[in-house]
């Protein structure tokens, strides 16, 4: 068969935004939180940990140090206790607390609105920036972490590895008003069907727009 063409691969992705959405219409942030500060803290805690486990971890953190004056004073101490179950808790705590002392020291306490600001913090990188910006402040953002990687590199979408290079990718195939829903939907997807070891090809929504099948990834 001839190479996509730009054109094509466009018109392909935005069929399978539109699957997605018919597939996993509710799938949303899983991360708990009730403001913008909390979900920043929660997001930099979810690397390399499940969502359950962050949000059982969160419970007790945030109802002491819930906001970034709390956790600037806090302890570093007593965050590592209570970040441990998270993995790489001292890094973890250590990462909180300074983007809480940035926030003290650069923003009067509260999360900024915008991306070039959020990486300012120690931290915070573009795929955290995003995720506060989206589910916090409704503004468009894809976040890109190893589900979106995967299957959107599985979907033909992107060759890249680097996060920053899939996420340029994505821009300039999915509207901008979608970004932060086709986010939700891809990591749902990579949850529940497109499995890193056991992808379930038979059974995907996603069947006849996905090249991956065909290459031989599913045998």
């Amino acid at each position: 068969m001839p190479p996509e063409t730009a054109t094509q691969r466009r018109s392909r992705a935005r069929r399978i935004a539109c699957r997605l959405s018919e597939a996993y219409p509710d799938a949303g942030c899983a991360l708990h939180f009730r403001t913008p500060f909390q979900l920043l803290v929660a997001t930099v805690l979810s690397a390399q940990c499940t969502d359950k486990k962050v949000n059982e971890v969160t419970l007790e953190l945030f109802r002491n140090y819930g906001t970034a004056a709390k956790l600037a004073a806090a302890e570093p101490a007593d965050i590592e206790r209570i970040v441990r179950p998270t993995g790489f808790y001292r890094q973890k705590a250590k990462s909180i607390l300074a983007l809480a002392n940035d926030l003290m020291d650069r923003f009067g306490g509260r999360v900024p609105r915008t991306l070039e600001e959020l990486v300012t913090l120690r931290g915070v990188a573009r795929k955290t920036a995003n995720v506060v910006l989206g589910n916090a402040f409704g503004v468009p953002g894809l976040a890109v972490d190893t589900h979106m990687k995967r299957v959107n590199g599985r979907l033909g979408l992107t060759q890249h590895d680097d996060p920053e290079k899939i996420e340029r990718d994505l821009m300039e195939l999915i509207p901008e008003a979608d970004w932060t829903e086709y986010t939700h939907r891809v990591i749902h997807h990579g949850r529940v069907c497109c499995d890193a070891r056991r992808p379930r090809c038979e059974s995907c929504p996603l069947a006849g727009e996905c090249p991956w099948p065909a290459s031989g990834g599913c045998s």
